[in-house]
Order: structure tokens, then C-alpha cells, then sequence
């Protein structure tokens, strides 16, 4: 079941997070986000934006959000995503569906693109956002040091129509 983001999930999002924190270069996040961050963080994405989870059995097993892509005025109509699963679900189709809800949102409150950004390589997340429509836009070489190694990053632009 998909729901809108409660503060109570503050917790459950922060397991899933934490796990691509301390054991993956997904993210850029270097240290262990607290329970009372990710609340701040849900209280300033509901405040604008979308900010979904999906749960099975009552436990939060994925989540997905947009934030602001750049502060200029102009850009105020493109959003960044941030999509993750709980490593147990990866590939049973929770992103998708996930990602499918969130576009919808985003398209009744009359956003025009989302911004997917990758680190790479990332192939499952490359092929999540490549399934539901999402085009490559771009590519940064070694962007980013985590765990001694150097990252790329890609953009996938998404138009909502």
C-alpha cells in the first residue's frame, strides 16, 4: 500500500537509509542520518513537495520524494527524486510502483521533469528509471569520494506530460 510519509516513519526510513550509507555508494552521505534529521527532512518535503512510502504488513519496506532540483525561481517546476527500497525488496517491483505514484502527484500539482541522479555505476537503479520513462541526460566523472573510491554521477530527466 502506498500513504503519504508520516513523522512516526522517521525510524523505518531511516533503516533503509542507513543501510546505502554505511555499505553502498548510492548515496553521498557519509554518516548515519539520525531519526530526528530525516523527521526535519519529512517535515520540509511535505511542507512542498511529495513524500510517499510503500508498506507491506504495516512495516515501511520503500519510500520515494522530490525536493527542489536548484533554488533559482526559473527551475521551480523540475524537482529532484530520491527513490529507496529495503534490501530485501529490491527487484520485486516496489520502485516502480512507487515511482508510478509519485509522477502522478507530481503531475496534479503541475511539476514539468524530475531529475533522477545515479551514482554509478548503478545498473538497478539505471534500469528503474530507464523502465518507467526516464531518459539519461547527463554524466559526471569522478564526482564524488566515498570509501577511498571516486564516483560518477548520471542524470535521467523525466518529462511529465
Amino acid at each position: 500500500m502506498i500513504r503519504d510519509v508520516k513523522l512516526s516513519d522517521a525510524q523505518a526510513i531511516c533503516d533503509i537509509y542507513n543501510y546505502y550509507v554505511e555499505n553502498t555508494v548510492v548515496t553521498f552521505e557519509e554518516e548515519n542520518v539520525t531519526v530526528e534529521d530525516m523527521a526535519d527532512k519529512i517535515k520540509y518535503i511535505t511542507d512542498k513537495y511529495c513524500f510517499i512510502v510503500y508498506e507491506k504488513k504495516g512495516k515501511v519496506v520503500g519510500y520515494a520524494y522530490v525536493s527542489e532540483w536548484r533554488g533559482r525561481s526559473a527551475y521551480r517546476f523540475c524537482v529532484e527524486s530520491s527513490i529507496y527500497l529495503d534490501k530485501d525488496y529490491s527487484g520485486r517491483g516496489v520502485g516502480t510502483i512507487l515511482y508510478e505514484e509519485l509522477i502522478d502527484r507530481l503531475r496534479k500539482l503541475n511539476f514539468r521533469v524530475i531529475m533522477g541522479v545515479v551514482a554509478l555505476p548503478n545498473e538497478p537503479s539505471v534500469k528503474l528509471h530507464e523502465r518507467i520513462g526516464f531518459k539519461k541526460a547527463g554524466h559526471f566523472e569522478k564526482v564524488g569520494l566515498k570509501f577511498n573510491k571516486w564516483i560518477d554521477v548520471g542524470y535521467w530527466q523525466y518529462n511529465i506530460k
